[in-house]
């Protein structure tokens, strides 16, 4: 008992100093991000931009698609370009044409003397910092004048109709007319160029160290790589290393239990389901209704960066563009894997519990329906709105705000916020007796209820930034959410419920299950609350962002070097014990989380995590690897393996299809490793060498998009998408089985004893 009050001490001290640096280095970042001027002007006074155009292009991005069209600062969709480093491409050689004309005898054919002038001439005009902090504003020559005008009307052609880049809208997936209006199309342009000049002009006082920290690479304004990224890169290999090492010799010096002798038959066999646990069903069912949906709009997506505006030939680019289907198939990913840990906390609650609350059934239908009334209501509204031009007002309250994982409006993420703090008083409510009754699994239960409390609480994060927030402080809070509420307070969640479902099965004790989560936890969020900043090196923050998030986020992989053996261990436990066999797929379920967390989280993540190498990667397909292995393989593995389990004592036994169970476990696992490793991750390192070889703009060019190499690579998906979508087709059979009026008989009683 003292040793757990001491983990929890220690759990409480990480927790709250790791959020308070969070905090400060946000304020920092506040302090240094990149200013917005009140207005660009020339030399000799013409305004090209002003402040107002800046912020309300800012706003007009992201109504038209934002991240889920292209990426600013590397985060977003990788089909279009990323339009910083695009912008910042086109300026330098515009303005190179133009210097070449005043430096060269023969602008056409410049010496190797009048080349090596004109370099360095661009590369140091769009190094120069004019921003005045006085008047607010930046001051450039009329020449890069010319330069930023011609690149301002590309751009309004891109995202506007002109019949000469018709062929390049396509290859981008773009339609006609993104941008109808002429007024958001120069606004849009200002933006742009702002990002562009924050990621090229020099930090006040600093020496070639831009906003970005020189981010992205782009060899013709002397952005490379910084020698801070370099050295903590190295800073962050060494950690892993020890951190590995120091974990696994802990570990082994560790005093081990002798293994639990398995219980002679299934304890939870008998129990009763009560009216709430009962309606969980439907959560479960929707669940397997959004997989289906999400796999179809992933098919839909892969397919545009071949034909832009087509799928295999029919023209559904104007119903359902790239915008529309990136979007529902990332956001209700995070729905379905949400739903899934939702309805087993309602269902695990009274069952830990020992008694069914008042009220308790209407509550769980009242949140079922209304999850379902926020993803169908803010899926029509976002289509709709991308699709009808409604403008920037629509977009942020109603529609699709652009931003990827969090796209939703505001008025519908108010209402998740409400929801899930109703999640949580409904699963506190059911769990009070187990919390207020001494007993060896009531820190588990414990842990169950605070990160239930700390999902519902953070989510708030969705709900800080504003339409006028600086975007650097929105990527700050955008992540926060991402991160911290999806990969932080959901795992915790996930993890306590698992070992508690194992001590529950006999598995593991309880008093082991508690310290070693306690632990675990404490572990993980010590790397894991300030690894969210390895998201924040390039997005226009100081250079403290990269020293700390390089470090915590190696600390962040380390615990995951233990999860694979822990769920062999877990398996191993399950083997010859006849009745555990009912669970067979459950369990396997939580070993392949292990895998692909050692895999997808663990390896594929730290292979892009360290700077030296986000510098060059991020916003291409390497991060998608990492991003499919880690969000399905992980998260939606953990929610497949929790909803199996719950329907396992949902339904009598006899009625559940076992043997549909294999052929969609192993086909949803070998499906999500073809499409990894036959598809993404080899096309995000052919990205990668044409990013260090040329630079960011040209990995996001058509050239590499739309080459050969990268449109096999994309077809390579098909059959691990084939593969994937059968295990998924195979897991609804066995849940349509379930729901046949024929077989719709329950072997499971009333309600629960009213204490156990």
């Amino acid at each position: 008992m003292r040793s757990n009050n001491t983990l929890w001490r220690w759990l409480g001290l990480i927790f709250v100093l790791s959020f308070g640096v969070l905090g400060f280095l946000g304020w920092q970042i506040y302090q240094s991000a990149p200013p917005i001027p009140s207005a660009v002007t020339t030399a000799s006074g013409k305004v090209l931009f002003t402040g107002e155009q800046i912020q309300r292009g800012q706003q007009v991005w992201l109504a038209s698609g934002g991240q889920q069209q292209g990426s600013v600062w590397g985060h977003g969709a990788y089909v279009a370009p990323d339009w910083s480093a695009d912008w910042l491409h086109r300026e330098a050689v515009a303005l190179q044409e133009l210097r070449a004309k005043t430096i060269a005898a023969d602008a056409s054919r410049p010496t190797a003397v009048e080349r090596g002038a004109i370099d360095s001439s661009v590369r140091e005009e769009m190094r120069r910092n004019t921003y005045d902090e006085k008047t607010g504003k930046v001051t450039v020559s009329d020449l890069r004048a010319q330069a930023i005008a011609s690149v301002a009307k590309h751009y309004d052609g891109v995202f506007g109709d002109a019949p000469a880049l018709a062929k390049l809208r396509e290859q981008y997936a773009m339609r006609d007319g993104t941008l109808p209006e002429a007024a958001d199309r120069e606004a849009l342009a200002a933006f742009v160029f702002w990002s562009s000049w924050s990621a090229a002009t020099d930090r006040p006082g600093e020496t070639d160290l831009s906003y970005t920290s020189n981010w992205p690479h782009e060899p013709l304004v002397g952005n490379t790589m910084t020698t801070s990224a370099a050295m903590w890169s190295m800073v962050s290999v060494i950690l892993l290393l020890a951190g590995i090492a120091a974990l696994l010799w802990l570990h082994g010096a560790g005093k081990h239990e002798a293994p639990l002798q398995p219980l002679k038959s299934d304890p939870l066999l008998g129990l009763s389901a009560t009216p709430s646990m009962k309606a969980t069903r439907k959560y479960f069912f929707a669940v397997i209704g959004l997989v289906l949906l999400q796999i179809g709009m992933g098919i839909v997506t892969a397919h545009y960066a071949v034909e832009g505006q087509s799928f295999f030939g029919l023209p559904i680019g104007e119903l359902l563009p790239y915008v529309v289907s990136r979007t529902v198939h990332t956001q209700v990913g995070i729905f379905w894997i949400a739903t899934a840990w939702l309805a087993t906390g309602l269902y695990i609650a009274p069952l830990l519990g020992g008694r069914e609350p008042k009220l308790q059934k209407l509550g769980v239908d009242v949140l079922f329906w209304a999850l379902i009334a926020i993803v169908v209501g803010s899926t029509a509204t976002g289509w709709l709105g991308t699709l009808q031009h409604r403008g920037v007002d629509f977009s942020f309250w109603l529609g699709n705000q652009g931003l990827e994982f969090t796209s939703m409006g505001r008025i519908w993420q108010v209402l998740l916020f409400v929801g899930l703090l109703f999640w949580a008083f409904l699963l506190g409510r059911a769990l009070w007796p187990a919390l207020t009754k001494p007993s060896e699994s009531r820190g588990l239960i414990a842990m169950v209820f605070l990160s239930a409390v700390c999902i519902g609480g953070f989510y708030a994060s969705s709900l800080v930034w504003g339409q006028h927030t600086h975007y650097a402080m929105v990527e700050y809070w955008r992540w926060w959410l991402v991160h911290l509420w999806v990969e932080g307070f959901f795992e915790v969640f996930a993890t306590a419920v698992i070992a508690l479902i194992f001590t529950k099965l006999g598995l593991v004790r309880a008093t082991s299950a508690n310290r070693a989560i306690v632990a675990e936890t404490i572990v993980f969020l010590f790397g894991g609350i300030l690894g969210t900043l390895h998201h924040l090196y390039w997005t226009g923050t100081p250079t403290s962002i990269i020293a700390v998030g390089a470090v915590f986020s190696a600390l962040e992989v380390v615990p995951l070097t233990l999860i694979g053996l822990e769920a062999l261990q877990n398996w191993q436990r399950s083997q010859g014990t006849p009745w555990l066999a009912a669970y067979k797929w459950p369990v396997l379920c939580f070993v392949a989380v292990g895998f692909w967390n050692t895999v997808g989280a663990g390896l594929l993540g730290f292979a892009i995590n360290p700077p030296a190498s986000l510098y060059y990667v991020q916003g291409l397909n390497m991060t998608a690897a990492h991003g499919h292995a880690a969000l399905f393989g992980v998260y939606g593995m953990l929610g497949i393996g929790l909803m199996l389990f719950c329907l396992r004592g949902l339904y009598a036994r006899h009625l559940h299809a076992d043997g549909l169970l294999k052929p969609a476990f192993w086909s949803l696992n070998i499906g999500l490793a073809m499409m990894v490793f036959m598809s993404l991750l080899p096309a995000g390192i052919y990205q990668a060498w044409a990013s260090i070889t040329k630079g960011l703009w040209y990995a996001r060019s058509p050239e590499v998009i739309h080459s050969k190499l990268m449109e096999t690579l994309v077809w390579l998906r098909v059959p691990g998408d084939v593969v994937f979508t059968i295990g998924a087709l195979f897991l609804a059979w066995y849940a349509w089985r379930l729901l046949r009026p024929a077989r719709r008989e329950s072997g499971i009683g009333a309600a629960l004893p009213a204490q156990r």
